[in-house]
């Protein structure tokens, strides 16, 4: 008499890394539009004074404007964060998931800046989730 596990087999170790891989990555582009944003919001004129003068009032005016700072801080966590995706993901089918920061951005803007959508930004946006839904539907190697 044989028995069948009722257990699947387990996800080896190197499918477990890509999963997580891509999780990861997708994550970033959240990241990334978050911090094109906040940039964006950050090098408004409500933020910074375009009549300041001088390099180091600039610089002064640069460090301590909060929404600015804290977009390239989440930029830096966004470069560790694909740095630590990439060693462990197929590069091919992760790269394109990057694509998807210009869906949340557009999206964003809408949303808290207020920007106005219109045919072609909505097409560009429907453009790249199709093209990163095929990308990643690549063929596996054997």
């Amino acid at each position: 008499m044989s028995t069948i596990s009722a257990n699947p087999v387990p996800q080896s170790d190197f499918a477990r890394a890509r999963s997580r891989a891509a999780i990861i990555v997708a994550s970033c582009t959240i990241l990334g539009a978050v911090a094109q944003i906040l940039i964006k919001v950050g090098m408004s004129p409500a933020h910074l004074d375009p009549n300041v003068k001088g390099i180091v009032p600039l610089v002064w005016a640069l460090v301590t404007d909060v929404p600015l700072v804290a977009g390239y801080f989440c930029y830096g966590l966004f470069t560790v964060a694909m740095v630590l995706a990439l060693r462990e993901g197929e590069l091919s089918k992760l790269f394109p998931i990057i694509a998807l920061t210009y869906v949340w951005v557009t999206l964003l803007s809408y949303w808290l800046l207020h920007d106005t959508p219109n045919l072609y930004k909505n097409a560009g946006i429907v453009t790249i989730v199709i093209g990163v839904a095929i990308l990643g539907q690549g063929g596996e190697r054997k």
